[in-house]
Parts: structure tokens; C-alpha cells; sequence
């Protein structure tokens, strides 16, 4: 195709204009063996030129109003009305209200388009309504910038309304640009979902309940992710991990109390001696929140004694050799196994710190791979520190946790490290200023063995894109245990494209047991727990949580802000203490529940009662494994019936059928987009063009969805200035192949009406061959969301078949036979085929253009071209023989026309019509040779297939009366091996005139036309 780009600039065939000014240039060529220019000029009449009003370009958009509403917001009213199949139902992963929409945005539209237009056009009834997901920090951070106050100076329900008005603004602005990508929707507001929607809020808390009722529900004081940036918890979805993350770990030393010493390690320690736990660790801010050590009771530790030192240092016996640049070579005193290190106690590292009471635990989650085999374990600050100890402490109350909602060291610190280092740390940034306060003190006081510079991978903020931190807070959480392994069942019967991307949802659920789903947010779903003052105790049941859905139902969500907590108490709480002892809670649900929970307003759409899934297909970025498509799951799986008496007698359910996931658009130099690079494409500069149009044309939607629909968008793709351009040449080149069929079948459709295969050449019946494969790859392409399969097989028969071959062929036939010659009918039947077929193969890609020529047919209508049915070409099309044939015919054609190139660039002739061609086969062939029969069989086809003005075939060539300048000897290798082929292959001058009407050289010398002219003249 690549090879083919330049011709695409061109029209198919020769204008008007060009053919009358070759037939005056050419009138009084060659000897004057042709008529003049006069009577070149005569026959200009009878010539059929092709003529249509369908141009050679256009850009449609959204201004363009009937096509555009034709294919899109009236095509979706259309077909939800009058379909008739079988429903289908696209369900939309809500993008954020936050911004302009990306050129990550278009693809995934495009490609939900693309399938939607597919099935509307086989027929079915193809739900499919747009969302949004509006809650979250970003949204509220604009609407606090724009009111100018920060977040402790505004009244939540202030903020509420004020965020609510940036969400709904920024809705309006996406809905109009996702418009312009030619989106077949119907955008007004009742047929498109938001979040912050009253019944999609309802919906939401009504799925939250049932998980209530269920107990999978519940608050608890543990480590969590914490974005300080944000001031909010945060769940695994809404991490992205960085691998170039620079910390400053550091290695220091505990000092092991001698009265705690027993056993084995009695005997091997001398008295005087001191026992130090070497502790390597990237988080020296958590230092302060020590509660014990941790090593591995299947690890063997070695004691090391400084020369010359009373000092005894304890490490892993697989860390020694890479810790020996931290203190040279030492003394090798024993081995003791990690049961043996278990509870001694240590000294804490700050002088103020009461001492530790748990000492050195065990923990399977120790390893010697790195540091130095014992882990330095602050529960309130890791995952695995806090499951190690969980059964060691009470965890609403005993977790040391000096970390406040900034990311900073709060105050209660100074009971730890004294009022002295408390006054250089407090209210530092723990992973700056903060974190270098504490190595410094651990420098003064002798406790720090070294510091060191460590690049790994470490967990972000994907909103804020700062490091988040791991931290014990209050929070609620989803209890997954009970449901995992039903959410693991229900995604059996689920399709992957591309499949392996179902291991990894399953490796994100299976490796999942709670949920983090609250957040210290205002504009967001409330968590609407009731917190009873005078114990502390928390209210959050089934009960209760109907009395406030109630409320919520007559007074709205919002009312949780800024209405009175006695709206919320139903009888039995306000009993306890009147509403004085009671006030509301101020978590929010974690935004995944929110968009998580879309599957709700599907269950009551017509048709669902016999579908197996809610939804045929998801579709969005591979990152919602970890996000919407879990989320989808989880709520689905969680709000579900129970088992009954304790037997899981139900089937698990799935929202969804199939998922379907795409990668990340970089740019054309494999990069990531970024502001700061420059190389950020938007998907409206690709339609409208930017400033400069030279540097970045206005395409249209069209090149963008072709783009979109030619990626291998399963994985990281490309666009940029060179890629559009590529894209652009490709559509032009089936713009116009559309062209040639229009304006040369238009006002001749008529006479090949009701003409039978039989009727059809070679080249007829091998390009409808070509056809009907064309469309059983679309057919299959388009059901397995195989899109690039699709475009590019319409782009190599554009190119292929029709461009570089049918169409060169048939010019002649079309501009100069008949209009009623069987050879003409047969030609423009195919021609009308193929425009149908293909009209069908793009319509789901290329919505304007397959309207535009729908609306360009002879019998064109003003009704969408998705409202004809997509009805496959009949079997009969298929033929094989045909394309055997063609194959070995393609082979001769390559060889001539090698020879007529080398003939012209000798200036032996100067167009292909000059030549005849004779084909010498062998005399004692017989008729054992397929190549010879077909040759045979063909042989009044063979000018044409040439484009030559006449094929011989001969056995005896006459070397003596021909002029024999331009020849070549060719052996061919046709199958079966043992079959001859052509002896020769010779291209010599025609012996006979030009014809002046159709420019071959076939006019006998006493004729002012040839026979064919002569007998169209005739009837014209």
C-alpha cells in the first residue's frame, strides 16, 4: 500500500477535460494513421465520461448538520424504535467530568461507535447511553479555586453545590466535542447518566445497603493507602507506581536489652557485651512509630562481633557478604535460627519513647533478598506490619501513629521523641524535610550505621501524581472475603478481548480482601453513618440506612450536608440522647463504588429478561481492571442475594458479558503525551485542523475513526503528523474508488439489472470473489471487535483489486462499449456490488462517507444508510477458480507488463494501446496444461487484462515478417511442476490504425473508426 500512497492524490480516471485534450493531442499522431483533430472531436458525444456531483473531498463535522444528525443522535432514536432483532447493549464506562477531552478519549468512543453502528447494522437493538462520573477531589479543587477559599473556610454544602455546577458545566463542554467524533447517541439529557444523578445516587446507596445487610461492611483503624496531596485514602485502583522513585534509606541500629537475653543467645554473649539488631529500612519517618522487629523463623542469623569491641551486631546470614561495606569484616561469633531471636526486647531509638512491649515477633513476610533480614514493623504504616501484629494489638486504639491528613508529623510525636526533636520536626512534610529531621537525630545520637540513596518502585497518586504514603486511619471498608471467589466464578463465561487480558483481572481480585471504599472528600456520595457522641459507637445498618434513603429520596443526597441530624434519626436512635448526642459522618464512598455501580440502570431495560449479562460488552483503557471493571464485579457480586442456610445455590453473576480493553495512544516517536513535551495531539485539531493548517490540516472525524479503527488498539499505539497523513491518503483512496463506481454506474445502473453470474467474465467473477472474501473478513473482523483486520482488508481491496487492477481494466468497456453491450452490463453489475458491499464493510468506520454515498446512488435516499440491513453476498460469489485463474493470469500480466515498461523507457512507444502482444505456446502442449487452457479460454480477455489493443496466442511465431524489438523468453513454474509453460513472450508495434473514438489500434485503414466504434456510432 505504502508503494500506491502518491496515486492516491489522483482521480481513478482521466476528467472530462483531460480526455477531450488527449483526444485533440493524440488526433494527428503516429503518422497520420488516425483522423484528425476535427473528427476526433465528433465522437466526443458518444463517448460515456464519468459524471457525478459526488466531490472528490469533504470534511464533515458536526456543522453539517442533515448528515451529520442523519448518522448519529436521529440514527439512534431511529434504530431504538424500529429495530427488530435481538437487543444488544454497550454499556459506557463514565469518563471524568474534568477537562477537554483527549485523543485517549476519541479512540475509546470511536471504538464503542464502531461496534454499536456494526450491530445497528445487522439489525439489532442497540442500547447504548453516554455517562459520566462526576465526584471526586479534582472536581472540587476547581470549584474551590473558583470560589477562592480553601476547603476549611467553606461550608460543605457549599462546596457540594459549587462543585456539583463545575461537574455539570464540564459535562456540557465533553458532550458537545464527543459529539464531533461522529458518535451515533442521543445526547440529550434523558438519555445520557451521570453520577450525581438523584436516581443514579438512589441506585448507588441501595447497592450499598444491600453489602450492609450482607455484613461485608465495616470501620476499622488500619493502614491504608493516603494520598497527603489529596487528603484522602486511597484504593489500589487509584495508584500508579513509578519505578524511578528516589528514597533515602537508611540502616540503623536497635540496641537488644541484656536482661532479655536467654537460651542460646545467653551463652554466646559475654557479659559487658552489647547486642545490636541491625535495621535496614526506606521509611525512616515510620522509625517513630516502631512497635517491634520482625524476622523469619526459617532464617538463619549470624552474630557478628567488631574487632576489638564489645559490640555484637545480629543479621541475616545471607546479608553478610553484600553488608560488608557497611562496617568492613567482623568477627564471626555463631549461627542462631530466627525462633531463636523471638521476644527479646530492644531499646527504643529515642530516649523519650517508653520501650517497646512487643520486642522481635515473627513474620513470614520477612526476607533475607535485601536489607538485612530484619524488618523494623510500624503497623499503623505497613500492610504487612499490621497483619503480623494484628493479633498482638488492639487496633481501634493501640496503633502509634504520629502522621496528621497533611502528610505531615503531628504534635503527638514530642511523647516519643521529646519536645527537643519535636520542634524540628512537627508539621514537616514526613517524606522531606520531616523524614531528614529524624535521620539527623538518629546521626547525633550514634543509633545511624549509614544512609542511602535508593531508586525503586513506589505507589502515586494517579489524580495528583505525588507519592502517597501507607498510614493507619479510621475508615470503612468492603469485606471481599466471602464474595471473591463467587466474582471469580462469574467471569468464567465472560469473553477477554484479547484474552489474556482475564488474568489479569483475575490476579487483581484474587489478590484483593477488602476494599477501601471511603474517602475524606465533600463532593462525593456520602457514607451516611451516625456517629452517637457520648460512646463513640457507629451506626451504619440496614434499619437505619432505609430511614435515611427515605429522606434522601424526598429531600436529596445534598440534604446529608446541610440538613439537621434529627432528619436522619429514626425513632430508636433519637431515643437515645435526642439529636444533640448524635451528629452525621463526613466520608464519602470511594469514586469506583460510585461509577462501579452504572449496572444498576440496566436491570430494568426491555428486553433483559432472558439475556444472560446486563451488558454484551465493556469496553475501556486495560487500567480498569484494576478500576471499573472490578468495580462493576464487585458491587454486582456484593449486592446479589445471599446463599441461602449457608449453600451457595446461586449462580454468580457478571454485568457483563465481554470486556474488551485498549492500550495507551503515545506519539509517532513511541512516547508518552505530555504538555511539557509538546508532543500532546488533540482529537479536535485532528478534525478541525490548528492554527497553521499547513502544519496540521483540518481531516474530519472520518480520518480520525479510520485511524482509531486501523490500530492494534489491544495494545500502545501511534498517531502524529505522518500517521494522519498515511490515514488521510487511505480513506481518499476509497473516497474515490467509491467515485469511479458512482460516476460511471449513476445514469446507467438500469441496463444491468437482472444480469446472471453466468453472463460475468473472468475478471467480474474474481472480483466478486474478492468481495465476498472482503466481507467474510469484515463480518468476522467487526463480531471479534477485530477492527484493523476490517479496514485493512477494505484498504488493501481498494488499493489491490479495484484501484490497481479493475478499475485500470475496465475504463474502456465503460467509457466507450455500449451502454446496453452484455460487456458493459456485466461490468457495471459488478461495479454496483461492489458499492453496495462496501458501503456496508466502512458504514461502521466511516458513518459521513457511507452516508454520502448512499445519498449519491441512483435510487439514493434520505433514510440512513444503517437502515438497510446489512444482508451477506450470496455463497454463490465465492469462487475459488476464479481466483486460481486470475493468480495465474497476474503472473502473465507482471511479465508484460515488464516488457512494455522496458519498451517505453526505450521510446519504443509511449502508451501500452501502441502494442500487441503475442503469446507462444508450446506446440506439443496439448490440452494437458491448465495455463494454456485458461490462456486459451481467455483469449479475447487478454487485451483487456493487458491494456494493449491485442493478444495473439500462437505456437510458431514468425521471426521473420515481425518486427522483433521488443521481446523476452520466459519459463513460468505453474503447478503441477510437470506441466509446460510459455515459451515467449513478445510485445511488437500494432499493425493497425488508431481509432480516433476509443484511441486503440485496431481501425482498419480504410475505416474512420474500428468495428466496435463503428457499431455504437451507429446506434447512438
Amino acid at each position: 500500500m505504502v508503494s500506491r500512497v502518491s496515486r492516491a492524490l489522483r482521480p481513478p480516471w482521466p476528467s472530462a477535460s483531460l480526455l477531450r485534450s488527449r483526444f485533440h493531442s493524440c488526433a494527428s499522431r503516429l503518422g497520420g494513421k488516425v483522423a484528425n483533430e476535427a473528427l476526433a472531436h465528433d465522437y466526443q458525444h458518444t463517448i460515456l465520461l464519468p459524471k457525478t456531483s459526488f466531490p472528490l473531498r469533504t470534511s464533515v463535522s458536526k456543522e453539517d448538520g442533515k448528515l451529520h444528525a442523519r448518522t448519529t443522535g436521529e440514527l439512534y432514536r431511529w434504530q431504538w424504535k424500529n429495530a427488530q432483532g435481538p437487543l444488544f447493549v454497550m454499556h459506557d464506562g463514565p469518563p471524568y467530568a474534568n477537562g477537554s477531552l483527549h485523543i485517549g478519549h476519541a479512540l475509546n468512543k470511536i471504538i464503542k461507535d464502531v461496534i454499536n453502528r456494526y450491530y445497528v447494522s445487522t439489525g439489532h437493538r442497540v442500547h447504548y447511553i453516554p455517562g459520566w462520573d462526576c465526584h471526586g477531589l479534582p472536581i472540587e479543587n476547581k470549584a474551590l479555586q473558583e470560589l477562592q477559599k480553601d476547603l476549611l473556610s467553606v461550608p460543605r454544602h457549599e462546596i457540594w453545590a459549587a462543585a456539583k455546577g463545575v461537574a455539570e458545566r464540564e459535562i456540557e463542554r465533553q458532550k458537545e466535542e464527543f459529539k464531533q467524533f461522529g458518535i451515533m447517541a442521543d445526547w440529550s439529557r434523558e438519555s445520557t447518566y451521570r453520577t450525581l444523578d438523584h436516581e443514579y445516587e438512589l441506585r448507588q446507596l441501595r447497592v450499598f445497603q444491600k453489602m450492609v445487610e450482607r455484613g461485608m461492611i465495616y470501620r476499622q483503624n488500619k493502614p491504608v493507602y493516603y494520598s497527603p496531596s489529596s487528603r484522602s485514602a486511597l484504593a489500589e485502583a487509584e495508584l500508579v507506581y513509578k519505578d524511578d522513585h528516589v528514597s533515602h534509606s537508611v540502616y540503623v541500629n536497635f540496641t537488644v536489652k541484656s536482661q532479655s537475653l536467654g537460651g542460646k543467645l545467653k551463652e554466646l554473649v559475654a557479659p559487658g557485651d552489647t547486642v545490636r539488631l541491625l535495621v535496614w529500612t526506606t521509611t525512616p519517618w515510620t522509625l517513630t512509630a516502631n512497635m517491634a522487629i520482625a524476622v523469619n523463623a526459617e532464617i538463619t542469623y549470624s552474630l557478628l562481633r567488631k574487632e576489638g569491641s564489645s559490640e555484637i551486631t545480629i543479621v541475616a546470614k545471607e546479608r553478610v557478604k553484600a553488608l560488608d561495606k557497611l562496617f568492613g569484616s567482623r568477627e564471626h561469633l555463631a549461627d542462631v535460627h530466627g525462633t531463636d531471636l523471638a521476644g527479646l526486647q530492644y531499646q527504643s531509638l529515642f530516649e523519650h519513647s517508653t520501650d517497646s512491649s512487643f520486642g522481635i515477633i515473627l513474620g513470614d513476610h520477612v526476607t533475607p533478598d535485601s536489607g538485612t533480614g530484619l524488618v523494623h514493623s510500624a503497623p499503623a504504616h505497613g500492610h504487612e506490619d499490621y497483619l503480623a501484629m494484628k493479633s498482638k494489638i488492639d487496633a481501634y486504639s493501640s496503633l502509634v501513629c504520629h502522621v496528621d491528613s497533611a502528610g505531615t508529623f503531628s504534635s503527638e510525636i514530642a511523647d516519643v521523641v521529646g519536645t527537643s526533636l519535636a520542634e524540628r520536626v512537627v508539621g514537616k512534610d514526613i517524606l522531606g524535610d520531616g523524614s531528614r529531621g529524624i535521620v539527623e537525630y538518629l546521626r547525633e545520637t550514634g543509633s545511624l550505621v549509614k544512609i542511602e540513596r535508593v531508586k525503586h518502585r513506589y505507589p502515586y497518586d494517579w489524580k495528583t501524581d505525588k507519592p502517597v504514603i501507607v498510614t493507619a486511619t479510621s475508615q470503612w471498608f468492603a469485606d471481599l472475603g466471602d464474595i471473591k471467589q463467587d466474582a471469580l466464578d462469574a467471569i468464567e463465561d465472560v469473553a477477554f478481548y484479547p484474552p489474556n487480558s482475564r488474568n489479569r483481572l483475575e490476579a487483581f481480585i484474587r489478590s484483593r480482601s477488602e476494599w477501601c471504599i471511603s474517602r475524606q472528600r465533600v463532593w462525593g456520595i456520602p457514607i451516611p453513618a451516625l456517629h452517637h457522641i457520648p460512646t463513640g459507637r457507629v451506626v451504619l445498618d440496614g434499619p437505619t440506612l432505609s430511614h435515611i434513603l427515605r429522606v434522601f429520596e424526598e429531600k436529596g443526597v445534598a440534604h446529608w450536608w446541610d440538613g439537621p441530624v434529627s432528619d436522619f434519626l429514626p425513632p430508636e436512635l433519637a431515643a437515645q440522647g435526642g439529636a444533640g448526642a448524635w451528629e452525621k459522618g463526613t466520608d464519602t464512598m470511594d469514586v469506583w463504588f460510585d461509577s462501579g455501580s452504572s449496572w444498576t440502570m440496566l436491570r430494568a431495560l426491555d428486553g433483559q429478561a432472558d439475556r444472560k449479562f446486563l451488558a454484551d460488552v465493556c469496553l475501556e483503557g486495560s487500567d480498569q481492571h484494576r478500576g471499573w471493571f472490578q468495580s462493576q464485579l464487585l458491587t454486582a457480586v456484593g449486592a446479589a442475594d445471599a446463599p441461602k442456610d449457608g449453600k451457595n445455590d446461586r449462580r454468580p453473576a457478571s454485568p457483563y458479558g465481554a470486556l474488551v480493553t485498549h492500550g495507551m495512544v503515545l506519539d509517532e516517536k513511541g512516547l508518552k503525551m505530555s504538555k511539557s513535551k509538546g508532543n500532546v495531539i488533540s482529537p479536535l485539531t485532528v478534525i478541525h485542523g490548528g492554527k497553521d493548517k499547513k502544519k496540521e490540516p483540518a481531516y474530519g472525524p472520518d480520518v480520525l475513526r479510520l485511524w482509531a479503527s486501523t490500530v492494534e488498539y489491544w495494545s500502545d499505539m501511534s498517531i502524529g503528523p505522518t500517521i494522519l497523513d498515511q490515514t488521510d491518503k487511505a480513506l481518499r483512496k476509497i473516497r474515490n474508488s467509491a467515485r469511479f463506481i458512482l460516476s460511471n454506474t449513476n445514469s446507467t445502473a438500469e441496463q444491468a439489472k437482472n444480469v446472471q453470474k453466468s453472463e460475468l467474465g473472468l475478471a467480474e467473477r474474481y472480483v466478486l470473489h474478492m468481495l465476498y472474501k472482503l466481507e467474510k473478513t469484515a463480518l468476522e473482523g467487526y463480531s471479534a471487535y477485530n477492527f484493523p483486520r476490517v479496514t485493512t482488508s477494505l484498504i488493501n481491496f481498494a488499493y489491490s483489486t479495484l484501484s490497481s487492477f479493475y478499475f485500470d481494466i475496465v475504463k474502456d468497456c465503460l467509457y466507450i462499449n455500449a451502454v446496453d453491450s452484455p460487456e458493459r452490463r456485466a461490468v457495471v453489475y459488478a461495479l454496483l456490488k461492489v458499492l453496495d458491499t462496501m458501503t456496508h464493510v466502512m458504514a461502521p468506520v466511516l458513518p459521513h462517507l457511507a452516508e454520502e454515498i448512499n445519498e449519491h446512488k441512483v435510487d439514493g435516499t434520505q433514510a440512513s444508510v444503517f437502515s438497510q440491513k446489512w444482508v451477506p453476498m450470496d455463497p454463490q460469489w465465492e469462487d475459488p477458480r476464479a481466483e486460481a485463474d486470475m493468480t495465474q493470469l497476474f503472473e502473465i500480466r507482471s511479465l508484460v507488463l515488464g516488457l512494455l515498461e522496458k519498451a517505453r523507457r526505450k521510446g519504443d512507444l509511449r502508451n501500452s494501446l501502441e502494442a500487441v502482444v503475442d503469446i507462444v505456446i508450446p506446440e506439443d502442449i496439448g490440452g494437458g496444461s491448465d495455463l494454456v487452457a485458461l490462456l486459451k479460454r481467455e483469449e479475447n480477455f487478454l487485451k483487456t487484462l493487458f491494456i494493449v489493443s491485442d493478444v495473439h496466442l500462437m505456437t510458431k511465431p514468425s521471426l521473420t515478417s515481425t518486427d522483433l524489438r521488443w521481446h523476452e523468453s520466459r519459463d513460468l513454474a505453474i503447478e503441477p511442476a510437470n506441466v509446460q509453460g510459455v515459451e515467449l513472450i513478445r510485445v511488437r508495434p500494432a499493425e493497425k490504425g488508431k481509432c480516433p473514438r476509443c484511441w486503440t489500434y485496431t481501425k482498419e485503414e480504410d475505416k474512420k473508426l474500428c468495428g466496435r466504434c463503428e457499431d455504437v456510432v451507429e446506434r447512438h
